[in-house]
């Protein structure tokens, strides 16, 4: 680990870990007040704090020790003149700045609730099947991307399409910094392709929108009263056989103060159903906040915002050539299959570093 500053003018310096670690100190310090622990709200806000600075330090203290070894056995190599040990050392090394290279990326991640686990919604645009399919192969390219990352993925609701596809799908995805990885996939996608579904096999383009909204802890981001919340059942619009066409087990959920309504439906019980409306509702309600937040900032600033169906944040081009190019940063790769597959950590941080800076 290069102690300060070279070229890359160095995440190492950028990172202060003694800052950190002096605030960690002052952290638990305020843990051992008895005072704390009478607001439960503020004493797991303060405890998430206080652990999440602790695994960062412990990261970047564990690198710099092993790079210290590293450099140790190295120069011992060299004063006996004894090479044998240059091809294991090598391969540790190569190990070693890919965690350095992922441990800068996570100091990228710095927004208020970039350490959240996301709440995902797939909608497909206008076009029937053609976006319904596409919009079915990005749940899929988002399922692939977190099993690359060792994430967990659950699918909490999903819309079946008329013919073929999804018409809408929650998604759940779970790991370190999921929802601060993913924000930047907030956005309408573009496919371009020759249609399987049209006999003549023309070519055609089809949009579906990508929502990522933070997951929210119940009980310390919202205090919500029952009252404000409007449940409702019904009968399942989608497939599921005998059951779901003869009992009303699907579940709608509006929060009344600001209109958001959540609902779930391909759940086995209407208890599930609720269950996942409520997760999906109560991160609408924390995505709404930020949103409300980032207005905020934004006006002062005089900067503008891009929401919704106007904000195309990538294309994917499969005919007549490969390509797939992110319209905000202009990175793009030929590997479109790839792509495809979940192979979008590239897409990911350059969008990342293109926001370095910005408040």
């Amino acid at each position: 680990m290069r102690p300060c500053c070279d070229d890359s003018q160095t995440s190492w310096c950028v990172f202060d870990i003694a800052g950190v670690e002096r605030e960690i100190g002052e952290l638990d310090q305020k843990t051992g007040d008895p005072d704390l622990w009478k607001d439960s709200r503020a004493a797991k806000s303060l405890m998430r704090t206080l652990n999440g600075k602790k695994a960062l330090v412990k990261s970047w203290r564990d690198m710099e020790r092993e790079a210290r070894d590293l450099l140790e056995v190295v120069e011992l190599s060299i004063a006996e003149g004894d090479d044998s040990a240059q091809a294991d050392v090598s391969a540790d090394a190569q190990k070693l700045w890919a965690r350095f290279e992922l441990q800068e990326t996570q100091l990228l991640l710095s927004g208020e609730y970039d350490d959240r686990n996301a709440v995902c919604a797939l909608h497909a645009g206008a076009g029937g099947t053609e976006s319904q399919d596409w919009a079915s192969m990005l749940l899929r390219m988002y399922l692939k991307w977190a099993e690359r990352r060792g994430y967990e993925a659950e699918v909490l609701d999903v819309a079946e399409g008329d013919e073929a596809g999804i018409k809408a799908a929650y998604l759940n995805i779970r790991g370190d910094h999921a929802y601060g990885y993913l924000r930047g996939e907030h956005g309408v996608h573009r496919l371009v392709r020759l249609s399987p579904f049209d006999a003549d096999h023309a070519r055609h383009t089809s949009f579906a929108l990508m929502e990522v909204l933070p997951e929210a802890e119940e009980q310390l981001d919202l205090e919500i009263a029952p009252d404000d919340l409007k449940v409702e059942t019904y009968r399942s619009s989608g497939p599921g056989g005998q059951h779901m066409q003869k009992t009303s087990s699907a579940v709608r959920i509006t929060h009344m103060p600001t209109g958001i309504v959540a609902m779930c439906q391909s759940q086995r019980s209407q208890h599930q159903n609720k269950d996942v409306a409520l997760k999906i509702l109560y991160a609408r309600l924390l995505e709404d906040e930020r949103k409300k937040k980032d207005a905020a900032r934004s006006k002062l600033k005089g900067a503008r915002i891009d929401a919704g169906w106007s904000n195309q944040i990538r294309s994917y081009v499969l005919q007549p050539y490969k390509l797939v190019k992110d319209h905000r940063t202009g990175f793009e790769s030929p590997a479109a299959e790839a792509v495809l597959e979940g192979a979008l950590d590239d897409f990911i941080t350059s969008y990342l570093r293109s926001k370095v800076g910005e408040a």
